[in-house]
């Protein structure tokens, strides 16, 4: 019985009526349910297929009706005029379209990388290369065969200093201590020429070598001055290659089958709906994308502080650790540590004598070697045009002025590629245009944009991502930059993380760009070795590269007659 409201006439009702009542309200609602359905406007699969055809796919493809929804799973929640044989190609083909994006928005930083590197390198191999041989040459027809005899400690040097630049496994501080030494030897030989000098006795000399600092401070001014300057361009160089290797594994992604359906879904589902001309709206271009490179934007904030650091060795090179300067006046300096040891020679003698004993007289007195009058004066520097490296003083600065600039530029590149993408107008609406693809039909899209990075992924509308499982190729490209992070700070404060510890048999990398640290990834090792294998490729095309043999022309007049004489 139903009870009516007071002030109505009440009557009963038998329960017959009330079940009929009820089936007639199921009728009415059904058919009003179905009237809707209808009332939606049909897609013209007709249309659908000249859009698909326009991509160069077959119409064959194209069902001539609508197509009931969920058969094709990423475009067909409702019905569509796609099927699965469309949808599989729609994946394939939105998968070679997202890695052309990825290639073409990350070529500008691979080859900035790659080109820079080659130039920076380039320039200091050939400011080595031309200065040692133009002055190899001058030295050979001003004091030929004295020079030619007596040459062999100054290549040593030089020599060293190039395998050290170009990768090999040299300590810079021991390789000058050695030439320091076999300079000693050589110049107390000269200087005591009556004496017989034997192995055992220059043994002996070199063991007081820092007692009797024949060549006073100068060793040391000139260790510092070229530690720091190779260092940091050595390190410098090492760091353009991680930069560049870093840029080229990271920039071919691996999609996801969750980020193959979600940039499907974006590029081409509208095509299903006979919305082809629509352009995805531009948050929802973001998400999928920030969806997508998840792991590529966690790399982000190790690559700013190795640009940072970068940055910073930018800094020296300009300045108190610029090895263009070190390596214009380093002739100079060696010539005044000679004159040096030779005004001091009658003292160093004496205190090598009460020390190692009198030497056995040669027979020759010291009388016997004259000073012819063409030896006079200190070794001059060159003339500015006969300088190899004179012409090229601004072309350094410019060369790392320039890398200064693409570093600042390409500073948050990783975490900007979604935005660099989408902002292109031939891939995503204008931000604020309603007028678009939001993944379901045209109009806004309504779902916050996602932060950047793995973890903030969770909940990513578009595309399913596993925050639990962080890429492994990106893990590595991580750990490399944070390793070359830190030999860059090591650099910057004249460090050589490479023989810091110099009993560590493990530092056996080829570059000496940290070998005494664990080889943390292939990348990190590919990079540390590269440089060494492209040195050697040029050491084979010219051996001498790096021979500043005119170093012997600084020699005071004593000390070449006896060179003459000998």
């Amino acid at each position: 019985m139903i009870r009516m409201s007071s002030g109505i006439k009440r009557h009963e009702v038998s329960p017959e009526r009330v079940m009929l009542a009820a089936f007639a309200g199921v009728c009415f609602l059904s058919v009003v349910r179905v009237s809707s359905a209808e009332d939606l406007p049909a897609v013209n699969c007709s249309l659908v297929k000249d859009a698909y055809t326009s991509l160069g796919f077959s119409p064959a493809d194209v069902p001539n009706a609508e197509t009931p929804g969920g058969l094709p799973q990423v475009c067909g929640p409702l019905k569509t005029c796609c099927n699965t044989v469309m949808e599989e190609k729609f994946n394939q083909r939105s998968t070679r379209d997202f890695e052309k994006l990825i290639d073409d928005t990350s070529e500008e930083l691979r080859n900035t990388f790659m080109t820079r590197h080659k130039r920076f390198d380039g320039f200091i191999l050939e400011l080595l290369e031309k200065t040692e041989q133009s002055q190899n040459e001058m030295f050979i027809r001003t004091y030929g065969k004295p020079y030619m005899q007596n040459a062999e400690v100054f290549q040593s040097l030089f020599a060293d200093m190039k395998r050290y630049y170009t990768g090999g496994n040299v300590n810079l501080e021991e390789m000058l201590n050695d030439f320091w030494t076999h300079l000693l030897e050589r110049m107390f030989q000269l200087l005591n020429s009556q004496f017989v000098i034997t192995e055992d006795y220059l043994e002996c000399i070199s063991k007081y070598m820092e007692e009797l600092k024949p060549f006073g401070d100068f060793p040391k001014k000139l260790k510092s001055q070229v530690t720091r300057a190779f260092v940091a361009a050595r390190t410098f160089v090492q760091g353009l290659v991680v930069g560049r290797e870093v840029a080229n594994r990271v920039s071919k992604v691996t999609m996801s089958p969750a980020c193959i359906d979600g940039f499907t879904k974006m590029l081409y589902c509208s095509y299903c709906d006979g919305l082809s001309t629509l352009k995805p709206c531009k948050n929802y271009c973001l998400n999928v994308l920030k969806g997508c490179l998840a792991n590529q934007a966690d790399l982000d904030p190790e690559w700013s502080k190795y640009t940072d650091a970068m940055l910073l060795l930018t800094e020296r090179l300009e300045g108190p650790f610029n090895i263009e300067s070190v390596m214009q006046t380093i002739d100079v300096k060696i010539s005044e540590a000679i004159m040096y040891m030779q005004e001091n020679s009658m003292q160093l003698s004496h205190q090598v004598f009460q020390g190692c004993g009198q030497p056995k007289p040669s027979g020759m007195s010291r009388t016997a070697r004259g000073v012819p009058d063409t030896f006079s004066g200190r070794f001059s520097p060159y003339n500015p045009e006969e300088l190899p490296t004179a012409a090229a003083v601004s072309r350094l600065d410019r060369l790392v002025g320039d890398i200064k600039e693409k570093l600042r530029h390409f500073r948050k590149f990783w975490s900007w590629i979604p935005e660099g993408i989408c902002q292109e107008e031939n891939v995503a609406a204008l931000d604020g245009d309603d007028d678009c693809w939001n993944g379901v039909s045209k109009g806004r899209y309504v779902p916050e944009v996602l932060k950047d990075g793995l973890t903030h992924q969770v909940n990513n509308p578009e595309v399913g991502v596993d925050i639990t499982r962080p890429d492994a190729l990106i893990r590595q490209q991580i750990a490399a930059l944070r390793a070359m992070t830190n030999k860059l700070k090591n650099a910057d404060d004249g460090n050589d993380m490479y023989f810091q510890d110099s009993d560590d048999d493990s530092s056996t990398s080829g570059s000496g760009s940290g070998g005494g640290e664990m080889c943390v990834t292939e990348s990190d090792s590919f990079i540390t070795q590269a440089p060494h294998e492209e040195a050697e490729k040029r050491d084979e095309a010219s051996s001498a590269s790096i021979i500043r043999s005119s170093l012997l022309l600084v020699l005071s007049p004593l000390v070449v007659s006896a060179l003459v004489l000998r």
